[in-house]
């Protein structure tokens, strides 16, 4: 890695990453890696994040605690996110994209790391998982193998008004704070942090999100040789609970279901309520 900018933040050291490959010279690695004097954990942490969101959602809690667990942490933008490339041509990227991003990313840290995905960004774990693998990976309110259809006919019905402010998201459009509120928390948020988040969040792939809904749902037989971890929120209006358990019957696993949180688990107040049951999950692991 080459590295753009490096301070030390909360006993961890964080650094802006390029990775050192021609595809990767321009996307956006943001780490977190042990503080010195800190026992180091042989096994790498790579996150990828959901539809509509970036790197960033990962450095708000996440880098900091599982950097100062030992772990080397990276949160990736996928293309068209973030500070990566591919903005302007957002809505021809697909999932399989998306799965190339990772496999890059994989490939250039020093050693096969654990995938943790969050809502799409479970989904492209889950894709890349039916050719490659990994020490372990964990689904974070994760878009289930069966697809976005459910999940999408459940809002229209349960949350039109969100489903409204989505599709205008989606298309480029602003929502309203209360939208966004309404899609990511469950538990109160500083409005400070909320107009931050609000300024951060962006547009989507149209076309990856019709392959999560039709056209590339993951083959379930391929990955369950990985080791798994499913987590899940009781009041998630874009994932529920009902179908991240459904995720977990589908790969043989029990799932972590937080209550009284919604679909920005790494956000939200209670946070280190899954950061630690993803750490323990770890260690139980050997990793």
């Amino acid at each position: 890695m080459v590295a753009i900018t490096v301070r030390h933040t909360r006993g961890a050291m964080k650094t802006k990453n390029k990775m050192n490959s021609p595809r990767f010279a321009t996307h956006e690695i943001l780490s977190r890696l042990p503080a010195a004097g800190t026992a180091v954990r042989r096994t790498p942490l790579l996150f990828i994040h959901g539809a509509f969101t970036g790197a960033w959602c990962w450095d708000e809690h996440f880098l900091t605690f599982f950097a100062e667990a030992g772990y080397a942490a990276h949160a990736l933008s996928l293309s068209g996110h973030g500070a990566s490339p591919g903005r302007e041509r957002l809505d021809s990227l697909s999932i399989d994209d998306y799965v190339a991003d990772v496999a890059t990313a994989v490939a250039a840290l020093p050693a096969p790391p654990v995938l943790i995905g969050h809502s799409m960004g479970g989904f492209v774990v889950q894709k890349y998982l039916e050719r490659h693998t990994a020490p372990a990976a964990v689904l974070m309110c994760s878009v289930p193998p069966q697809g976005l259809l459910s999940a999408a006919i459940g809002l229209m019905f349960s949350r039109p008004g969100l489903m409204k402010d989505l599709n205008a998201m989606l298309g480029g459009g602003h929502v309203a704070l209360d939208a966004l509120r309404d899609a990511l928390f469950a538990q109160p948020i500083d409005v400070a942090d909320l107009k931050r988040f609000h300024r951060l969040a962006q547009p989507e792939s149209h076309r990856a999100l019709w392959d999560m809904s039709l056209f590339s749902l993951p083959r379930s037989a391929s990955i369950k040789r990985t080791p798994l971890r499913v987590q899940g929120a009781e009041f998630d209006h874009l994932i529920p609970a009902s179908l991240v358990e459904m995720t977990a019957r589908t790969y043989g696993v029990e799932a972590k279901i937080f209550p009284a949180m919604g679909h920005g688990l790494m956000l939200e107040h209670d946070w280190p309520q899954p950061a630690q049951d993803i750490l323990d999950w770890l260690r139980s692991q050997d990793l």
